[in-house]
């Protein structure tokens, strides 16, 4: 400075003014227990649970083999199809008088929608930096009807499912190709017999008649006088039919 000059003064932006620091973030130490560091502090934890989840999900591919079923067929309009198991609350809701029939776009797309739309809405509407749940009640309020929603349904829709003829109209049967020229086998499309056990024999909501292992004497009492859920007085054809129908069962058995 010289005499007569006066006097300069210089600015420095990394000065804060009146103790504002709007650009600079407070120190993890000012929120004990409530906030840290992404990298490598949070990342490293859902790394360790990702890691922990993935082996456990290749042991279990390894230790269970795929529940398979057998082929699509489009023309079997008995196969009542059923969703995996994180789908089977949207299943069950489906099945309610409400979101069936003429409302069911209600069931599928607009209860849903609003369900997961109101995600989106979630940081909106508690925006506090409080994690404890009991003082976040809005947040964890939602949170558990939420999830006693899915749970809930989900139960409700393996309760009342028959397990049991799921896995029949699923199984993988084997299937022959069989002589559709050969008499028995008309005599069989004549009676309406393939309607119930498929036009290869493979079964459909009867039995499948490849490998049954049985008499052709037993075969026609089968035919005539019916066994389990299959009626009698379903063959109409003479004698010489039946004994054609259970000699081309026995072939195929033969040719298995």
């Amino acid at each position: 400075m010289h005499r007569g000059k006066g006097m300069k003064f210089v600015g420095d932006s990394r000065i804060p003014i009146n103790g504002r620091k709007p650009n600079i973030p407070k120190d993890y130490s000012e929120y004990p227990g409530k906030t840290e560091a992404f990298y490598p502090d949070f990342l490293l934890k859902e790394w360790m649970v990702g890691a922990v989840f993935l082996a456990g999900f290749l042991c279990l591919t390894a230790a269970e083999a795929p529940p398979l079923e057998r082929i699509a067929d489009p023309t079997d309009t008995t196969y009542i199809p059923m969703p995996d198991w994180y789908f089977l609350f949207l299943y069950q809701l489906l099945k309610y008088t409400f979101t069936s029939g003429p409302y069911n776009i209600l069931g599928a797309m607009v209860i849903p929608g609003l369900a997961f739309g109101s995600l989106l809405l979630a940081p909106f509407l508690d925006r506090g930096p409080e994690r404890r749940p009991f003082k976040r009640p809005l947040a964890t309020g939602f949170m558990l009807l939420g999830i006693a929603a899915v749970f809930y349904l989900t139960w409700q829709a393996a309760a009342h499912h028959d397990w049991e003829a799921a896995k029949r109209q699923g199984e993988i049967k084997e299937v022959v190709e069989v002589d559709k020229e050969d008499p028995g086998y008309k005599v069989m499309e004549a009676n309406g017999c393939l309607g119930c056990h498929g036009g290869n024999l493979e079964g459909l909501t009867g039995p499948q008649l490849v490998g049954t292992e049985k008499t052709a004497d037993e075969i026609k009492d089968i035919a005539v006088n019916g066994f389990g859920d299959m009626p009698p007085g379903l063959f109409k054809g003479t004698d010489e039919e039946l004994q054609q129908l259970a000699d081309f069962i026995k072939s195929i058995e033969a040719d298995k």
